[in-house]
């Protein structure tokens, strides 16, 4: 395998992706395969008709999955734990109502959004959207029963501050490969970040809501108030959902010091500290702080507590392996040298350094799935145009945002978030077409256009 080169060109390998993805929307939409079956059969399909050797070819098929499961498996299994008990203590409850009677019941979209664009600094896209679905779903419960009002707002706060905001690793890559100043980076990304937010996220989200209604689907089981005696404290609630975020950070704050020489990683107390932040390790110790304070603290056995535990496995298992699928066909995609041809193809477009910057990780991202890889790519093949540009610094802080701008354009079939957002909310592939990837480029098209300005201003 590692001696193994692909030989076809990018026009071919274009042609074969888009009819991969044509072929997955015919057999899901059409034929109604379920959608874990359909990625691995195409997946299959598209690695024999790229080229990939047989002898690798299921180890390469095996491989992708398991990478992307590796990323999202733990977090997806955690998160549904500490949602489901924050669920059943009443928890989501008791704060969905001090939303609502904080913002009322026409902004609860809005606080969500800000909550959201608040957690979504220092966690992960994925970790934060479990995280906070408890009490996105409480809310549109209350509110009238349809999820997309509440949950697009939301979920595009955390893929706004994934995708833009250091230290999440995309935006840190590309800074890294254009040397742009990493502090103005943050800056501008923290300032643009809810602008590109409020028009993409919550005004879309507003406008998709009121005429897409789909009820809140049951991912942590069916909740009987009545039966949810002694509710935690709003306060509890906060604090258990604001740990991982405090570990988390922390991770953050260490890793920045170390790069800035304040604290050497090699240090034990530094590593133990680095390790309670990583997001599996930040969700199992707040999985077990929820245990004691949601659980024992209020009477739940040993027993019951296992039960509740365990029925918050069932519904997201088909969420787990749906987006493990996801990721098996964008690594296939990968793997085939999708990317590297088109990077050949598109180095030299003959316009604007940060047009063809954004225009190639548009054409990167629809092309194989992955917005880091897109980001990465793209930044690394401008690169030497912007370093040696003559730029400001603030031009080459615009040129990394909209270089991550193009990386999450049109999120589809081939990306593992689509299909996390879209059944995590209860969709079907259609809708999420409809909804998300729509979002997706509203957000990316939106997030150039304030980069461009900023671009021609300073």
């Amino acid at each position: 395998m590692e001696q193994w080169s692909q030989t076809l060109g990018a026009g071919p390998l274009l042609l074969i992706a888009a009819g991969a993805i044509a072929l997955i929307l015919v057999l899901v939409i059409v034929f109604k395969l379920h959608a874990f079956l359909t990625l691995v059969l195409v997946s299959l399909l598209t690695a024999f008709v790229t080229g990939i050797p047989v002898a690798a070819l299921v180890s390469s098929l095996v491989g992708a999955f398991g990478g992307t499961l590796g990323s999202v498996a733990l977090l997806i299994a955690l998160g549904a734990m500490l949602g489901k008990l924050i669920e059943h203590s009443g928890g989501a409850r008791v704060l969905s109502e001090k939303m609502v009677s904080v913002f009322g019941e026409k902004r609860a979209p809005l606080g969500l959004g800000l909550a959201s664009l608040a957690f979504g600094f220092p966690i992960f896209f994925d970790a934060g959207l479990v995280v906070m679905l408890p009490i996105i779903f409480a809310v549109a419960r209350r509110l009238g029963n349809n999820v997309l009002l509440y949950g697009l707002p939301a979920a595009t706060a955390f893929s706004v501050m994934h995708v833009f905001v250091p230290p999440h690793p995309g935006p840190v890559a590309a800074t890294e490969l254009y040397e742009a100043n990493i502090g103005l980076v943050l800056l501008v990304a923290i300032i643009l970040a809810f602008p590109i937010w409020y028009l993409t996220g919550y005004l879309w989200g507003i406008f998709v809501g009121r005429r897409v209604i789909l009820p809140v689907p049951a991912l942590f089981g069916s909740v009987d108030d009545d039966v949810q005696v002694n509710p935690p404290s709003v306060g509890t609630v906060v604090g258990i959902l604001l740990l991982p975020l405090v570990l988390i950070f922390l991770n953050t704050g260490l890793d920045f010091l170390d790069t800035a020489g304040v604290v050497d990683d090699s240090e034990t107390w530094v590593q133990v500290l680095m390790s309670l932040g990583t997001a599996p390790v930040a969700l199992l110790i707040s999985v077990l702080v929820a245990l004691v304070v949601l659980g024992h603290r209020r009477g739940e056995n040993g027993t019951a507590l296992e039960k509740i535990v365990d029925s918050a496995l069932g519904p997201v298992a088909s969420v787990i392996l749906i987006t493990g699928a996801g990721g098996m066909f964008g690594g296939v995609l990968r793997l085939s040298g999708i990317g590297d041809a088109l990077s050949d193809v598109l180095g030299d477009l003959g316009v604007p350094v940060i047009l063809a910057a954004w225009l190639i990780a548009v054409v990167l991202r629809v092309a194989q799935g992955s917005a880091t890889v897109a980001l990465v790519t793209a930044a690394g093949l401008m690169a030497p145009a912007v370093t040696t540009g003559g730029y400001s610094e603030l031009q080459v802080v615009a040129i990394t945002l909209a270089t991550a701008a193009g990386s999450v354009f049109a999120s589809h079939v081939n990306d593992s978030g689509f299909w996390l957002v879209g059944r995590l909310m209860g969709m079907d592939v259609e809708t999420t077409l409809k909804t998300w990837t729509v979002q997706q480029t509203l957000q990316s098209v939106v997030g150039f256009l304030f980069t461009l300005a900023v671009f021609a201003i300073f």
